[in-house]
Order: structure tokens, then sequence, then C-alpha cells
């Protein structure tokens, strides 16, 4: 990360937005720009569904990276437009906004996403990702000359973010637009979300994994205990989903499956809390929870 030259009391700080559409790696992208393993990742779409804060602390750098989650014109129930809605107003109020598209892809998701980082009037640059999936680099630039411009576009940038390349180069280009500031967090803080939050997100992340395409958009989970104690942390999770029959497939023959869920979702913890972790799950059915935007904000989904 680039530092300030000079005065080594100054400090810069700020926001900067990862937006896109479903799938291009934004979630991968903020765990490698902090180093630690805040938003889970799968290879299905809106595997994101909440604005997660990751915050890079480097000398007298601070940035505040917010992952959001995908955002896509098809989808006409009430948790795909909170969706929407939760990506499109973090491209407000932000320093500059980061715009992953994936190498040699453009479609209706990326043009709609264009148009509102286009409409937000922020800096953005535009991110090119996954680079390294591209058997013939000669091809990259006939697609580059393809995207679209706009006055408030910075650059355009290629990186691998799962293998790191082009990384380095981002962030000394994002650091151009933090203000001089103080930081907002600790030095030592990675994210603003709580614990329960990031315990919620490993379980939905293996049964993201573990499921057919389909049902991961019918369940989500709620953390309903959670105890601490210097040697060991207590976990209750429910996995809600819409019908008895969903019930069933997490669950699995003789409960393997939602053992397996819960032995991969436990290991994961361990190594984010660097705790013992011990954990419970519990499959209920709350019919029509992701059309009913009333259940949506008592499961904990941003407010529309």
């Amino acid at each position: 990360m680039t530092s300030i030259p000079g005065n080594t009391n100054q400090t810069r700080c700020g926001t900067v937005s990862i937006v896109g559409r479903p799938n291009v790696g934004k979630s991968t992208l903020l765990n490698r720009l902090v180093g630690q393993k805040l938003s889970i990742t799968a290879h299905k779409p809106q595997t994101t569904r909440h604005s997660i804060t990751g915050i890079k602390t480097d000398s007298n750098v601070q940035i505040i990276y917010v992952d959001t989650p995908g955002i896509h014109v098809d989808g006409k129930r009430a948790l795909n437009q909170v969706l929407n809605r939760t990506a499109s107003s973090s491209l407000h109020d932000v320093d500059a906004v980061l715009m992953l598209v994936q190498a040699m892809v453009w479609n209706d998701d990326d043009k709609r996403t264009f148009e509102l980082v286009c409409n937000s009037g922020t800096p953005f640059y535009l991110v090119v990702n996954k680079i390294d999936k591209v058997k013939k680099k000669s091809d990259l630039l006939p697609f580059l000359t393809t995207l679209p411009t706009h006055e408030n576009l910075q650059d355009v940038l290629l990186i691998a973010a799962r293998s790191g390349d082009g990384v380095d180069q981002l962030e000394s280009a994002v650091t151009s637009h933090l203000p001089e500031a103080p930081f907002v967090y600790g030095e030592d803080d990675l994210t603003d979300r709580s614990s329960r939050f990031l315990a919620s997100e490993a379980v939905r992340e293996q049964l993201t994994r573990f499921l057919s395409a389909e049902l991961p958009y019918s369940l989500t989970v709620e953390i309903e205990q959670f105890e601490e104690s210097p040697e060991l942390i207590r976990i209750g999770a429910v996995i809600w989903v819409e019908k008895s029959s969903q019930k069933g497939i997490i669950i699995g023959k003789g409960g393997e499956r939602l053992k397996e869920v819960g032995s991969r979702a436990r290991q994961s913890m361990e190594v984010l809390f660097d705790c013992k972790v011990f954990l419970q799950l519990w499959v209920r059915i709350k019919e029509g929870w992701a059309d009913d935007e009333r259940a949506l904000r008592s499961l904990g989904y941003e407010k529309p």
C-alpha cells in the first residue's frame, strides 16, 4: 500500500466500495485485500447478501473496503430487491468505487452496474478480474477496447484476486483518492461486523457449497446462542428454509449432510476466532421469508 510521503504524523483514511454483478470475485478480492477471510465465497451467484466492511491499515493509511451483494437485473423476490438496494446504496458517500468485471465477459448485469456507478458521481475504477483464467492473453486487449468509458472512470486495472496478481497496484491507485483524515478504526481492526454475524455467514457458506444450485437462495441462518469464554465459544444457529422438503434436503439421510455442514463451519470459525467452537445447528421452516420484507428485516437484512 502507498503511504503518505513527508510528514509521518499525517494519516489518510477513506472508504472504497467493491461492486459488480454476482460472481465476479468481489468477496475474494475483499479477503485478499485485508488478508483475512471475512466475506464468504462460493461458485454461486448472490452468495454475498450483506454489505461487509473489511479494514486494511498499513503505516499511515487506512482503507475501509465495503463488499456488496451482486447487482442483477432479474430477480423479482423481495430478497433480490433488498440485495440490489443494499449494493446501490454503497455507491454514495464513499471516496472511490471498484467496479469488478470478469475478463472476457460483459452482460446486462454489468451494464446496469456501470450505469449505477456512473450516476453516483463517485470516482471509480473498472477492475477486470480473473485474468488468470484467460488462456490467450492476446485476447485481453480486444476485450478491453470494448469496455465503456466515463468522465469519472479513473483507470482500468487488471487483477487476479485469487492469486493476488495486480492487487498491490490496485491498492496504490485507490490510496490516491483517500482524504487526509484520522483513522476511523483501530489499527488491529479487520471489520465492523460482529462475531455473531461472521458465525452465521460461516454456516451459510458451507450450506451454499454443499447444496444444489437452487436451494441456497431459499435459506438463511440466524444465530440464537453465542456464549464466549476464554477456552470455548458455544454457538447455536437456526437454518431457516421455506418448505418442509427443503428441511429434509439440508438434514440429509440420517442427518449426515447437516453434520458435515456443521463440522466444516465449526472448523472455519475456529480459524476465524482462534478459539475452540461448539456448534449446534437446527433447521426450521418460515414460509415465504424471502418474499416478506418484514421477515427479511427480522432476519438481519438491511432495511429496504
